[in-house]
């Protein structure tokens, strides 16, 4: 297989962590519209990212006091929350009272870097076990001078605002439709020699496979499957369904169905020094074995891509693994292109084939070839900040055998987690267990 290769001014190596660090704990809610959910609405960031919190350590089987530092991810706190300091607003809500925390934001990047910097701070060895969560109300936005339960839908106007927090806009033309929508895929489709049509079909089916893995999730914001909506408009074909004016194109390539489903949710881990992890559960540790990361600012072209291929050099140079040994691939696909994007750079699949592999079934849950059984941001949902750790929470739960009715098909040991957010940040991380 070819391994691809960065510019040498954006390479670094990072080294692998000094001392081993596992997940031994994860929790997650719900991904909902809370506004709209009689049995959700007026819920507050305190209390999903406290719901998630307890999970987590409920599942470690650790107390409160025994966590020593917890981390905070929020991709836009002040605009969400009316929060310039959100992680000291939601300590009460699982038991943090004076315990220390750190607030952090990276786009829809977050959730993973989440996980590399409580990594980081145990393999330090300042800490032995902390704790790291997300929480994004993805759906609302808070009013000025009403406390957070009260909110408001986050419209398409109060979108395009908050592009202009991710995108510098000073020198270069207004990128976010180019860039964001299409340029992943005209890559893709050039590298490959795709028609028009090909790659129309393979984003469709993406999307069709999305509502496949999430329609056994009960986590899940999207459950009906497209087969089900193409009948109730008459179409006996999905696929013609999904080439239709009933979901239309956004840019020159995309469509509806294979952008974000924007909601609210949070995610938890519970990370540990390894060497301690029977001191609290009897489960097997699932290690962090790598993170790679990069950065590029949107006005660098297929910075997407870049980035991917540079934080993939270092994760498999930490590990000396190869795609050959990944099991499962979970990509951050707020954008659906990414999932042919992320399995081609990090050789999850044979160069060149993920669309062939996509549009002969393999990629489902249910595959041999699995990408992002959980449904992904389409499915879902995307609530920002948190969707990174959800996407670690699903993927713990295959290793263990436990992800129910979406359980994938396969023995999984080693899964490979690429996470993306807007403008800023790549993060590649492998987690999985010893063989």
């Amino acid at each position: 297989m070819k391994m691809y290769t960065s510019n040498p001014f954006t390479e670094t190596h990072p080294k692998p962590l000094n001392r081993s660090v596992s997940i031994i704990g994860v929790g997650c809610t719900p991904f909902r519209e809370t506004i709209e959910d009689p049995e959700l609405a007026g819920v507050t960031e305190g209390e999903l990212y406290g719901y998630a919190a307890l999970k987590a350590m409920e599942d470690a089987g650790v107390s409160p006091k025994d966590v020593q530092f917890y981390f905070h991810g929020q991709a836009s706190p002040l605009n969400g929350s009316n929060y310039l300091t959100p992680n000291m607003q939601v300590a009460e809500w699982f038991g943090m009272r004076g315990k220390a925390s750190l607030h952090h934001s990276e786009a829809c990047c977050t959730g993973y870097m989440a996980i590399d910097i409580a990594a980081q701070a145990i393999a330090s060895g300042k800490y032995d076990i902390v704790l790291t969560g997300c929480v994004e109300f993805g759906d609302g936005v808070a009013i000025q001078g009403k406390p957070s339960c009260i909110r408001r839908k986050f419209s398409f106007e109060d979108f395009n605002r908050s592009l202009d927090w991710l995108y510098n806009n000073e020198y270069t033309r207004y990128l976010y439709g180019d860039v964001i929508q299409d340029a992943s895929a005209v890559w893709y489709q050039n590298k490959v020699g795709m028609t028009d049509d090909q790659i129309d079909k393979a984003l469709c089916k993406l999307a069709i496979d999305a509502r496949h893995n999430s329609h056994n999730n009960p986590l899940a914001i999207d459950r009906v499957l497209y087969e089900d909506l193409a009948k109730e408009a008459g179409y006996d074909d999905v696929m013609e369904y999904m080439q239709s004016n009933r979901n239309p194109k956004t840019g020159g390539i995309q469509r509806v169905s294979g952008l974000e489903h924007k909601c609210d949710g949070a995610a938890a881990a519970i990370l540990c020094a390894t060497d301690l992890v029977e001191k609290y559960t009897n489960k097997k540790p699932i290690r962090i074995l790598g993170v790679g990361n990069s950065t590029f600012e949107a006005s660098n072209p297929f910075y997407e891509v870049n980035a991917t291929i540079e934080a993939t050099r270092q994760v498999y140079e930490q590990t000396g693994l190869s795609g050959k040994d990944i099991d499962l691939l979970y990509a951050n696909d707020f954008i659906i292109t990414s999932q042919l994007v992320a399995a081609d750079i990090s050789g999850y699949i044979p160069e060149n084939e993920a669309w062939k592999y996509v549009l002969d079934g393999r990629t489902t849950f249910d595959g041999d070839k699995p990408i992002n059984p959980n449904g992904g941001r389409t499915a879902f949902g995307h609530a920002h900040a948190a969707s990174g750790l959800a996407d670690f929470y699903d993927a713990v739960k295959q290793i263990r055998g436990e992800a129910g009715d979406h359980q994938v098909k396969k023995e999984v040991k080693k899964v490979f987690l690429r996470g993306y957010g807007g403008a800023q940040n790549i993060c590649n991380v492998i987690i999985g267990v010893d063989d």
